[in-house]
């Protein structure tokens, strides 16, 4: 498949909040557009971009995703962004690929912060935009409301007046079927080709220069085994073939020779050895193994660097290093510092999100959020690798001798009974209620502003409090001058006395005082968490004790021990929890909580 024209060309990404049904949509695109045959498996599946084990499981795009279609003549490349704003970083460096965009907004919820988050980043890139309004036969469906409220935060949004005039269409993602007008029935037969002539019609070509020397800006990077490394981007102007001879452009401004070995182009979710790439492509090269995101590959005779993409800083960091409890080396494959090292310059490659600074031993690791930190840490953790991890902190900033943190609009949404809880819990935050109103069914949302600090751990208790009714999106907005500490809110921990392992007659009196988080016969060493306490301080217990027996009493005679079961805490909600002086010990199969310190004599100290 090889496009001499690039008038043929049409390179769109697709935007929306989490959930809103992007990966949905490029499923029915992907299919409709015969991208695979009709007995291939990709046609039973469901998000065939979501390629990742995390992205299954989780159920959200974590990485963008670039794929092609071919519509009548037309070449139509797709990029699927991912909606959570701590994947904000994939979003920046893969706009500046497209001349478009597809805005997907929810019929029920509408515009969400996250749509504002990528609107804003789309319509100052000068994309293109296109409305979908998907879901329309939820039977909570909007459409008219959710109509204003777009154009209201395109007239927030829109840097020209060109912006404000949109198409709307009306799809259902799931059914694979789209309209120009909201349809009279569901059962009408559509398909998605209104969406296909949209791109073809209100996007715009390329505009590029094919005539001059080849240049194209590293947006993406991929790998395997048999080719190595792959650089991905957006040609600017010229054209590449295999073997031709290029220079890259390094960040810091020196110049490396390469020659190119192949020139691949995206089809449906596989990629096909093209003879050239031509000014406006999207494709893939190998050769150029030194290659990183941002640096710009150019002809040999003209090495002229593109500039270099601008991606936000992060606002969240956390300590991670090399496991140093007791229990050190016994389940994880690689544990020293080096190897820690290694996988972390491996992942700043590819994730343009993400910082990492030396810190003694281990490591400072910055990120754009929780959830961002967390899929780092199940990532490494599923390779084998064994480590420590502290409390994540906020990044802050210096200006003027005054030190400023990230400040959050966090919009919650719940039924009207819960609202006192969240009232409550956010009060004692020192959040800022800014909005409320109610919905017609019964759901409350309030918008409240509140610094990222007093965000950690708040969704696991917002899950508790509401029955896990609430719906939370939080999205950095400010930056503030610091303000005072929050109290602690968390009670104190039962801590396990001494190394070995627990006996369920020691744990009948651990549960009298709190909340136990492991089972009888564990291993456990001293100074490791075992449990909340019901009260503010820090409790010392010893869970390995065993029953002594006498004359007077068998072991028979006193029946069977009944235990609550433990708390098991995932990945995020073990991140939640922990305080300063407190680590999470992350190895291939088990996470477990501990002091830093493990010596209770230093500890008091």
């Amino acid at each position: 498949m090889n496009t001499q024209d690039p008038s043929k060309i049409r390179n769109i990404a697709i935007i929306a909040h989490v959930d809103h049904g992007k990966t949905t949509l490029v499923d029915g695109l992907l299919k409709q557009s015969h991208s695979f045959r009709d007995n291939q498996a990709e046609m039973t599946q469901t998000l065939i971009m979501d390629s990742g084990d995390q992205e299954r499981e989780r159920g959200i795009t974590i990485t963008a995703k670039i794929t092609a279609v071919q519509h009548e003549d037309y070449r139509i490349n797709i990029i699927d962004t991912p909606g959570h704003a701590d994947f904000s970083g994939e979003v920046e460096r893969t706009l500046n690929m497209a001349d478009g965009c597809i805005l997907i907004v929810d019929a029920q919820e509408g515009p969400m912060p996250q749509t504002k988050f990528v609107l804003g980043k789309a319509l100052a890139a000068e994309l293109r935009p296109i409305v979908i309004i998907n879901k329309i036969d939820k039977p909570g469906s909007r459409i008219s409301e959710v109509e204003d409220e777009l154009a209201d935060l395109f007239l927030e949004l829109a840097i020209h007046e060109d912006q404000l005039h949109y198409p709307v269409y009306y799809a259902s993602g799931r059914a694979g079927k789209a309209w120009t007008s909201p349809p009279a029935s569901f059962e009408d037969e559509a398909d998605l080709s209104v969406i296909f002539d949209a791109i073809i019609k209100k996007i715009p070509a390329p505009t590029v220069d094919i005539g001059k020397p080849f240049q194209m800006l590293v947006t993406a990077l991929a790998f395997d085994t048999f080719k190595g490394k792959y650089a991905i981007g957006r040609i600017t102007r010229g054209n590449i073939k295999p073997g031709d001879q290029v220079v890259l452009c390094k960040k810091d401004g020196t110049f490396v020779k390469a020659k190119i070995d192949n020139v691949y182009m995206s089809h449906g979710t596989s990629k096909a050895e093209a003879d050239e790439g031509i000014a406006g492509d999207i494709v893939q090269l190998t050769g150029v193994g030194d290659a990183q995101i941002g640096e710009t590959v150019a002809d040999a005779a003209n090495p002229d660097p593109l500039p270099i993409i601008e991606v936000e800083a992060p606002t969240l960091r956390i300590y991670l290093g090399p496991n140093t409890s007791p229990f050190k080396g016994q389940e994880g494959e690689f544990n020293t510092s080096r190897q820690i090292s290694e996988r972390l310059q491996k992942e700043m490659e590819t994730n343009v999100g993400l910082l990492v600074s030396d810190d003694g031993i281990g490591f400072t690791v910055a990120g754009r959020g929780e959830l961002h930190l967390g899929v780092l840490i199940e990532t490494m953790r599923r390779e084998g690798y064994e480590f420590e991890v502290g409390r994540p902190q906020v990044v802050t900033t210096e200006k003027d001798g005054q030190t400023y943190e990230p400040i959050e609009e966090l919009q919650i949404e719940v039924p009207a009974e819960q609202v006192g809880s969240v009232q409550m819990e956010l009060g004692q935050r020192r959040a800022i209620l800014k909005e409320q109103f109610a919905s017609p069914k019964g759901v409350t949302k309030l918008v409240y502003e509140l610094p990222t600090r007093a965000l950690l751990g708040l969704r696991n208790i917002m899950m508790t409090n509401t029955k896990g009714t609430a719906v939370m999106n939080s999205l950095v907005v400010d930056h503030q001058p610091q303000g005072s500490a929050l109290q602690q809110l968390r009670n104190g921990v039962l801590i396990a006395f001494e190394n070995g392992i627990t006996t369920p007659y020691a744990l009948q009196s651990a549960e009298a005082r709190g909340t136990t988080f492991i089972g009888p016969a564990e291993k456990v060493y001293a100074g490791q968490i075992i449990g909340l306490n019901t009260r503010q301080e820090d409790m010392e217990m010893n869970v390995c004790r065993a029953k002594h027996l006498t004359n007077m009493r068998s072991s028979s005679s006193d029946g069977v021990v009944q235990l609550t079961p433990p708390i098991i805490f995932s990945l995020e909600q073990c991140l939640d929890f922990i305080e300063n002086d407190e680590l999470l010990e992350v190895t291939p199969k088990t996470l477990r909580l501990r002091k830093k310190e493990l010596d209770p004599k230093k500890r008091k100290r």
